[in-house]
């Protein structure tokens, strides 16, 4: 998540090529970046369809406690907008497709998808509270869905983070 706007700085007409790493122009760039971004939504997205699916299916087959129902309604919820901000990038590709703006198409797309995957973050944590309150008690859902929301800011920020900064900071 942290690499896709980090790696989109200084691919604008008005951002040189950076001196180190790969010789390429700004479009080369931009093309480059476009695909490496298109690979991440792609593994991105392989999730979110089937979770979706689960939350939406899950409606239908059981009654839900209020607060249960608010939870899943904004589990629903931000599945919806998570797998929009997706599909998002899509649509911004196709239009501007020839008019010499694609480095600033990347970063808007990028921004996109760092949108539908916190989204789909949210998603995740607020679907497994669900389906812990259901089969634990709710303290200790709590306690386990607080965890694994940790766990999971943990290796998609904090850990990228703390890579970019330890290892640029070594060039």
């Amino acid at each position: 998540m942290v690499s896709t706007s980090e790696d989109h700085r200084g691919i604008g007409p008005d951002h040189p090529v950076q001196q180190r790493g790969r010789d390429e122009t700004a479009e080369e760039r931009a093309d480059r970046m476009w695909d490496d971004l298109l690979h991440e939504v792609r593994v991105a997205w392989a999730g979110a369809p089937i979770l979706f699916g689960v939350l939406l299916v899950a409606a239908f087959q059981y009654v839900f406690a209020d607060l249960d129902r608010a939870i899943h309604v904004a589990a629903v919820t931000f599945g919806a907008a998570g797998a929009g901000a997706l599909i998002g990038p899509v649509s911004p590709h196709r239009i501007v497709a020839g008019h010499r703006i694609k480095p600033r198409t990347v970063m808007l797309a990028a921004r996109m998808t760092e949108c539908g995957l916190v989204l789909l973050a949210a998603t995740t944590v607020l679907a497994l509270l669900l389906l812990l309150r259901t089969a634990l008690d709710d303290t200790l859902a709590a306690w386990l869905t607080a965890a694994f929301g940790a766990w999971l800011l943990a290796v998609s920020l904090v850990l990228p983070v703390w890579a970019r900064h330890h290892y640029a900071s070594r060039r």
